[in-house]
């Protein structure tokens, strides 16, 4: 009789950081409005959130909105905003029933009063929640987050709170947004391009990057596990070496 061994599955990346890219590629691909493609982006979003909580992944960050994006077409604009609307109404009931706690970086002055309004809402009724904690970044860039925190680290320098020669990474770490959370092990780009675009810049200093051709709205589960595996064949040595 043999003897059947059981093979240990490794544990899914903590912290899965996604630039969701391709809606507009997706609806050309379908001759369908750009407004469809993101639609189904959204539902994209949806189905990944409860993925990731199912599959183990305590942390999820998506970039939903960068601050360049507003330099596309003024309707597009207005269809994301408008998505974004419909999401923080629609979802918060099933991200409250399934332990889900929202948060939201970014430069939320920039948004439409009603949007900061539902933001708020959200991260107070979830900020309980210890399932899965889902950042989104909303006209989020790299650049702006790191500037924001130097010029606050100079402040502190200037009122004698903070003594230049104390400044270390973790101090540094405390004035980004993204304080509290930990860096991301797995950086996922759907639509085959091969950049970050200003998303998380110092937090993915060490991140494992993974590029599909995906486009967003066709993400699956199935897409979301491969990228996984391979994050999983990686060797992470954070600039040491092996052994």
């Amino acid at each position: 009789m043999g003897i059947t061994v059981a093979r240990s599955v490794p544990e899914p990346p903590r912290h899965v950081a996604i630039i969701m890219d391709g809606n507009g590629r997706w609806a050309l691909n379908h001759a369908l409005p750009r407004a469809e493609g993101h639609r189904r982006g959204a539902e994209a979003v949806r189905q990944t959130v409860r993925t990731c909580a199912e599959v183990g992944i305590s942390y999820l960050t998506l970039f939903a909105f960068s601050s360049e994006n507003w330099k596309r077409p003024k309707d597009e604009v207005q269809t994301l905003m408008g998505l974004l609307r419909f999401y923080l109404e629609s979802e918060i009931e099933e991200l409250v029933k399934n332990g889900v706690r929202l948060r939201v970086i970014g430069d939320r002055e920039g948004l439409d009063r009603e949007i900061q309004t539902l933001i708020c809402n959200a991260e107070k009724r979830t900020i309980g929640n210890t399932h899965l904690n889902l950042t989104v970044a909303l006209n989020y860039g790299g650049r702006r987050e790191i500037l924001l925190a130097v010029r606050a680290m100079i402040r502190d320098a200037v009122t004698g709170e903070l003594d230049p020669e104390c400044v270390s990474e973790e101090k540094f770490e405390e004035c980004l947004e993204t304080y509290g959370l930990p860096d991301p092990d797995l950086l996922i780009r759907t639509s085959g391009e091969c950049r970050i675009s200003n998303f998380l810049l110092w937090q993915c200093a060490y991140s494992e990057f993974v590029f599909l051709q995906t486009l967003w709205p066709d993400f699956s589960k199935a897409d979301l596990l491969t990228a996984i595996e391979e994050f999983h064949q990686r060797e992470r040595r954070y600039g040491g070496t092996k052994g």
